[in-house]
């Protein structure tokens, strides 16, 4: 627990627009009956869903650009334990959130089974090489860095397999280094959308983030801060959209073209939080937000254990996640609406929780 220390409100909100966003698209009633902006793109493609994941790596780079000043006082030793430590907790949290819970019918859960790489994990992987560039090198060199990755992840996506789901260079490099039990099985095959090449790329999503945030505190939030927020982000989201015509924007396989997409919109988006909030001080609605921002990483983890619990006790042959979602909200609602109300539901406890939190200022921090 810990309290909160140079923050400004756009980025809590920014924070905990994203986390609320990610709940309800995590946690639909039926997924067979979900709004198309609230699923991802089967392939190719862009949706509102496929932007939650690279904003959220986003922000945990605009809150390194605070939190990383104390790092300059440091020597390089304590600085490589600070960051490994933090990457070994959270990659850690993601790996036991997948194994959770534990045990199946008396049996623990075979370790064989268990997906190593997710979510979690990419943040871990990500906020870690991210550190250790920023720390010891310039400004400048990460962004040539950051230019260096997307290029280079394009040569080999090319280079090593097809942009296909079964011929991927992600695909193949996970089942050569972990095996198929370990990954993901959403697809219909195993593949891992969070695999370990593409967080080569998700890399610059936290890079872009970070000097978001550098350049904010540097410049104040203003009317010339937010124009060049502005028209960077739209000059990113340009460039997404051109490398599209060679490089498809596909989250799944995280594509340099959808790495400038995300990041320019993210841009843009920040920028409006900013002048809405931090200029015009239109508070009112932001406190909601807030909550969420404030203690992302403890109610993103309580949002998935929940649900994943609520799968995991059986009611008359089906799980109670289903049972509720059927005859609470989808029996009197129809398939659609009934399945966005089970995931607001499910978003609305958890920031009950947070709010809870909030007012008894608990703030838990890895």
């Amino acid at each position: 627990m810990s309290e909160l220390k140079n923050r400004y409100l756009s980025l809590d909100v920014f924070r905990g627009l994203d986390v609320a966003l990610m709940i309800v698209v995590n946690s639909p009633g039926n997924g067979s009956t979900t709004f198309a902006p609230l699923n991802h793109a089967s392939w190719n493609g862009f949706t509102l869903t496929d932007l939650v994941f690279p904003t959220f790596l986003f922000v945990v780079g605009n809150s390194m650009s605070f939190s990383m000043k104390k790092y300059e006082s440091m020597g390089s030793g304590a600085v490589f334990k600070k960051v490994f430590k933090r990457t070994a907790i959270i990659f850690l949290l993601g790996f036991l959130m997948y194994w959770f819970p534990f045990f199946d019918d008396g049996h623990l859960k075979p370790f064989a089974e268990t997906r190593i790489f997710g979510v979690l994990q990419r943040i871990a992987l990500c906020y870690m090489f991210a550190s250790i560039i920023l720390h010891f090198v310039k400004l400048k060199t990460a962004i040539w860095l950051s230019l260096i990755f997307l290029v280079a992840y394009h040569l080999i996506l090319i280079g090593f397999g097809d942009l296909t789901l079964t011929g991927n260079a992600v695909l193949k490099l996970d089942e050569w280094l972990i095996g198929p039990n370990h990954m993901y099985h959403g697809e219909g095959i195993a593949f891992d959308p969070e695999g370990l090449l593409s967080t080569l790329p998700a890399i610059v999503n936290v890079i872009i983030g970070f000097l978001a945030g550098k350049f904010i505190q540097k410049n104040g939030q203003n009317f010339e801060t937010i124009s060049k927020l502005m028209m960077v982000g739209f000059a990113l989201i340009f460039a997404g959209l051109a490398w599209d015509l060679l490089l498809p924007i596909n989250k799944k396989l995280w594509t340099s073209s959808f790495v400038l997409l995300t990041c320019g919109i993210d841009l843009v988006a920040i920028a409006t939080l900013i002048y809405f909030l931090d200029m015009k001080k239109t508070k009112g609605w932001s406190y909601f937000f807030e909550v969420f921002g404030k203690n992302t990483l403890f109610i993103y983890l309580l949002s998935e254990l929940f649900v994943i619990s609520l799968f995991s006790i059986d009611i008359n042959g089906s799980s109670l996640y289903r049972w509720i979602a059927d005859n609470v909200f989808i029996s009197w609602s129809g398939g659609y609406v009934g399945s966005l109300l089970f995931a607001l539901w499910i978003m609305l406890t958890c920031w009950v929780v947070g709010y809870f939190m909030d007012k008894k200022g608990i703030y838990v921090k890895v």
